[in-house]
């Protein structure tokens, strides 16, 4: 039997609302929205109010027949919002409504691009009016997509392709004339995603750009100014919509001071989640709340955690860590290399760290990619290059490699967790007397954003990579290559 609770519903109006100007019809969002119950797009259930709603603000037109919107944001905490199926219907809508003939849809991991691209199939399979319709698709890793020819009768003529792609730097180079672009996990879209990107739609003057996501991180910079512009009504061209729990006042100097909701309240649950007591159980999403523990306020709330340079409790100042940023900066002496694994084994660092003709200690990211098939490899080449052991923190993720590595001829120096808590209060030490050299490498300066210490028992301090907010093995590779650094006499320098 449902409890009196369960029948409660969710805030279907968002907490934040940017209407885009010079709106002159809805009447493609609304045929959207039609098509989207018509075809039972969001799992046999029709959209709801606050689906609505971001469709017929992000989908509305000016009076030339263009979009109102350049931009759409539409942020909520995961699962309770149903963003996803709000995707889902804008990009059948445009390839079946509006005629769009290039839709791109990234996303920041491949399980959740591949999810998409598994729902977009499968609604195209089910129904005889859209599976003949099917050209080609396209199935491998990393390059899915569609490739469709227009409905039969239809006005509007020649094939639309739709792509799915996890974001890089390159997603969406090559690419002219997008109609649409979809970030989904918008949060972590940084400028480099947008850099490789949006030019694919600066040839198109009718293109659109579909952010779609959770609470911001600290290092969310694109995200962030989204919301700070809707927030401040100085958006523009953007249409804008946030189910958050978060309350807010602006300032008499224009700052926006945020204030945080108690994960536990569950009227900030109902605030934040349009979904909680429709497609959400309230007893299902008290367990998501217990199982995601700190990060429940993020996920489930759509609270953002505090942007890069408002946060106090960064453990080098930001204005300090900028001050230590030298462009030219080069190694001259004492040169050491360490490597540095996540404990989920999703990324992996190979960072430098040495002095400087001037003296300086100087800490550089050299090589981070995604997951480890590649690290014993690179390892090797850079064993070859430089002929210096390589530093590995042996009670860190990265000291499982030590074996294949010696077994492949590459010197090792095993680095204790003293080691490498001295290190780290001498990267902090040196910084904050400006006695460090860094050459602004966004990898190290989001790793530092979200960076946190684990106090041991003697009362220093190592990075936590499990509670740190951000993936830091950047900053845990320099921290390591550092301790090499530290141990060495400073060499004299003689100018001449």
């Amino acid at each position: 039997m449902r409890s009196q609770l369960a029948v409660r519903l969710g805030a279907e109006l968002p907490q934040i609302v940017h209407e885009p100007p010079d709106v002159a019809s809805r009447a493609t969002a609304e045929d959207t929205i039609e098509l989207a119950a018509r075809y039972q797009i969001t799992d046999g259930q029709p959209l709801s109010p606050s689906q609505e709603l971001r469709l017929l603000n992000g989908m509305a037109e000016r009076s030339d027949g263009t979009w109102a919107a350049k931009r759409v944001g539409d942020f909520g905490g995961r699962q309770g919002a149903g963003k996803t199926a709000t995707v889902i219907a804008r990009i059948f809508g445009g390839i079946f409504r509006v005629g769009e003939r290039l839709t791109i849809y990234t996303a920041h991991e491949f399980p959740t691009a591949n999810e998409v691209f598994l729902r977009v199939g499968a609604i195209l399979e089910a129904w005889d009016d859209f599976n003949g319709l099917v050209l080609h698709e396209r199935k491998a890793h990393g390059d899915q997509g569609f490739e469709l020819k227009g409905p039969k009768g239809s006005e509007i003529t020649g094939k639309r392709r739709l792509l799915f792609k996890t974001r890089t730097g390159r997603s969406g180079r090559g690419f002219a004339k997008a109609d649409l672009l979809i970030y989904d996990e918008a949060q972590h879209l940084m400028p480099e995603h947008v850099a490789g990107s949006g030019p694919a739609k600066r040839a198109n003057p009718n293109s659109q750009s579909w952010w779609s996501g959770s609470g911001g991180l600290p290092v969310s910079g694109p995200a962030w100014d989204m919301r700070k512009a809707a927030v401040l009504g100085k958006g523009g061209r953007l249409s804008y919509t946030e189910h958050t729990a978060q309350t807010w006042e602006i300032k008499p100097d224009g700052r926006i001071e945020w204030t945080q909701p108690d994960a536990h309240d569950r009227g900030a649950w109902y605030l934040a989640n349009p979904g909680l007591g429709r497609w959400v159980e309230e007893d299902g999403f008290a367990e998501l709340v217990i199982e995601l523990g700190a990060l429940a306020p993020r996920e489930l709330l759509c609270v953002w955690e505090s942007p890069l340079g408002d946060d106090g409790d960064q453990v080098i100042a930001p204005d300090v860590w900028a001050g230590c940023q030298r462009p030219q900066s080069k190694i001259v002496a004492n040169d050491c290399w360490a490597l540095s694994v996540s404990p989920d084994r999703k990324w992996a660092t190979i960072g430098i760290a040495g002095r400087t003709a001037d003296g300086l200690e100087h800490v550089e990211s050299l090589d981070r990619r995604p997951g480890t098939a590649w690290v014993v490899d690179r390892c090797v080449e850079v064993w070859n290059a430089k002929r210096l052991p390589v530093r590995i923190h042996k009670s860190a993720p990265e000291g499982a490699f030590i074996a294949e590595l010696v077994e492949r001829g590459v010197e090792v120096v095993e680095v204790s967790t003293a080691d490498v808590s001295r290190a780290t209060g001498h990267l902090i030490d040196a910084a904050n007397a400006f006695k460090l050299a860094h050459l602004g490498q966004g990898v190290l300066d989001r790793a530092l954003v979200g960076a946190v210490l684990r106090p041991g028992a003697d009362g220093a301090s190592v990075w936590d990579a499990r509670k740190s907010s951000v993936e830091i093995t950047p900053l845990s590779a320099v921290t390591v290559a550092l301790s090499g650094v530290a141990s060495m006499a400073e060499p004299e320098f003689f100018v001449y």
